[in-house]
């Protein structure tokens, strides 16, 4: 291998670091909506089940529920698969970063072009996961009864003197 060669692969690796760090940050939040999802499919399960045992009040609460938990993992699986194309952005883009080091070819601007591709990926993928969390935070203030919070309220304050 030629000095000039060794020169361009570290030229290279200095490129694509950037995408790498982006392709651990991908990886980490899907981890996480893979959680947030197994959750939901988790609770959905467990009202499915229990469904025909609630009365008519408690049904209509459990089937308003079930909507939500709907929409949060139809939400969950959008921003997982945007998450994923976003890593196949990098992905490619690390390959073809180095495939221009051995070709005569200037690849820099399929390189930049996926690299936008990715963040823009990326974005969509927050958005969707902004909009699951906003369905669960909502979600959350539903199902919690005022009863629940003054017996918490009461616990808590009896167990502190």
């Amino acid at each position: 291998m030629h000095d000039s060669q060794v020169f361009e692969i570290y030229r290279v690796i200095q490129v694509v670091l950037a995408p790498v760090f982006l392709l651990t940050a991908v990886s980490g939040l899907i981890n996480v909506l893979i959680t947030r999802l197994g959750r939901a499919v988790d609770r959905r399960r467990v009202l499915e089940e229990n469904l025909p045992e609630y009365l008519d009040a408690r049904r209509d609460e459990a089937l308003r529920e079930l909507r939500m938990l709907n929409s949060r993992v139809f939400l969950t699986l959008w921003s997982v698969a945007t998450a994923v194309l976003a890593g196949l952005f990098v992905c490619l883009d690390i390959g073809i970063a180095f495939a221009g080091a051995y070709v005569s070819v200037d690849l820099s601007r399929p390189v930049a072009l996926l690299f936008v591709c990715a963040v823009l990926a990326i974005t969509v993928c927050l958005l969707l996961f902004l909009r699951e969390i906003s369905i669960a935070a909502v979600s959350a203030r539903q199902t919690v009864k005022p009863q629940a919070l003054r017996w918490s309220r009461t616990k808590a304050t009896a167990e502190t003197k």
